[in-house]
């Protein structure tokens, strides 16, 4: 049994990781500042004897004795890391120093959530792992996508001045149960929008593409990260899912899973939005045995009957 920290612990992948620690026989502690993250994400476990809740920020200092910790502690959507981009700079930096620094102390391995965002708007497709990006640094998204370049910077450093024992994730689009349903995510947009009987808002002609992960398949990729053993295992690892959707393509899916006849609303691209991505996943199935299981028609699915009871609607899936 291991006791486990884990940043971000209430947000949406956040609680179920801590779920799935917890049903493994771990002790978990949970930090976050609730910026973005929910208690009732949390329902379901705050009564376990092995679970901790704290309130915190990742920005402050914090000593604690734990064997792993999971960074997850960052807004994750366009629309919460723009809100403040300087809360999310620092909390990517000065909050990965802070972890780096309690994982150098009582000798933890730490696993840093990073994401898809540091390939920028690609220019090599599928991306992978040793694709050094096309970031904007001055953007309107840079203050995540940059962010997070720094954090892996820091991770690698610790590792070869300190050699603290690391793991960086870069995380494609996941979608599932306890999305915000405001988060501006395409998923959770789509979904809601679709619900509510409105027009699915798409940006650009809808030709731009993604990749989309079941959020069980994502905690599977990231504990099965934190627990190998390889020589290379400290360098960056994609955890997504490889098939490829257009956003028209991801508006039929939800048609499909809400049971609803669909309208469509075209608006302009966003600044810096990527028009592919894609992982290339042959490092995690080399080094971790993972691929995702999950097809987007069964995840949508259970994403749609969590959002129907949130939005109130009568709807259900199909």
């Amino acid at each position: 049994m291991n006791r486990i920290l884990v940043t971000g612990g209430a947000g949406f992948i956040g609680s179920h990781l801590c779920e799935r620690l917890l049903a493994e026989g771990n002790e978990v502690i949970c930090l976050d500042n609730f910026f973005t993250g929910r208690k009732e994400n949390l329902n379901g476990l705050v009564h376990d004897h092995r679970f901790e809740l704290l309130r915190h920020d990742v920005t402050e200092p914090i000593l604690l004795e734990v064997d792993q910790i999971y960074n997850l502690a960052c807004p994750a959507s366009p629309v919460d890391y723009q809100l403040n981009p300087v809360k999310t700079v620092k909390t990517n930096v000065m909050g990965t120093i802070n972890m780096l620094g309690l994982a150098k102390r009582v000798r933890a391995r730490i696993l840093q959530a990073s994401t898809s965002e540091v390939y920028g708007d690609p220019l090599v497709h599928p991306q992978t792992e040793d694709y050094w990006g096309n970031v904007n640094t001055i953007g309107l998204r840079s203050c995540y996508d940059e962010g997070k370049r720094v954090a892996e910077t820091l991770m690698m450093d610790y590792h070869r001045q300190n050699h603290v024992d690391i793991r960086i994730v870069r995380i494609f689009n996941t979608y599932g149960e306890r999305m915000l349903e405001n988060d501006g995510r395409v998923v959770s947009n789509f979904i809601v929008q679709a619900l509510r009987g409105d027009e699915l808002t798409i940006y650009g002609d809808g030709t731009q593409t993604l990749s989309f992960c079941y959020v069980s398949d994502l905690v599977d990729g990231l504990i099965r990260l934190m627990n190998a053993e390889a020589d290379d295992i400290h360098l960056p690892v994609n955890i997504g899912n490889p098939g490829e959707f257009t956003m028209n393509e991801l508006a039929e899916e939800v048609a499909k899973a809400t049971g609803k006849t669909i309208r469509l609303k075209n608006m302009p691209l966003p600044e810096d939005d990527p028009k592919q991505r894609k992982p290339n996943i042959e490092k995690a199935r080399r080094l971790l045995g993972w691929e995702p299981k999950v097809p987007l028609a069964e995840g949508l699915k259970k994403t749609v009957e969590y959002f129907a009871k949130r939005v109130g609607s009568s709807a259900t899936a199909n």
